[in-house]
């Protein structure tokens, strides 16, 4: 197993310092957009550009998930 970090990025990322443990990158993957799914619907979020990073032990991002994915779109057109 190997431990996933859920960091928050908006512009000024918020680190996980715990992390979570999954035996594969697809599981640590569906848990982002789970979070994503789960803070779409929070009405405390009012910034549009975040996402979740998914950040490996070694530090390295293996995936970013929009908690706003129409958003996230538009701003690449």
């Amino acid at each position: 197993m190997q431990t996933y970090y859920f960091d928050m990025k908006d512009g000024i990322p918020t680190r996980d310092r715990t992390g979570l443990e999954f035996v594969t990158r697809a599981g640590a993957i569906e848990h982002s957009r789970d979070l994503a799914r789960r803070l779409r619907h929070d009405p405390r979020i009012t910034d549009r550009r975040l996402s979740i990073v998914v950040v490996d032990e070694s530090g390295a991002e293996i995936h970013r998930e929009p908690v706003y994915p129409a958003v996230a779109k538009a701003s690449l057109s």
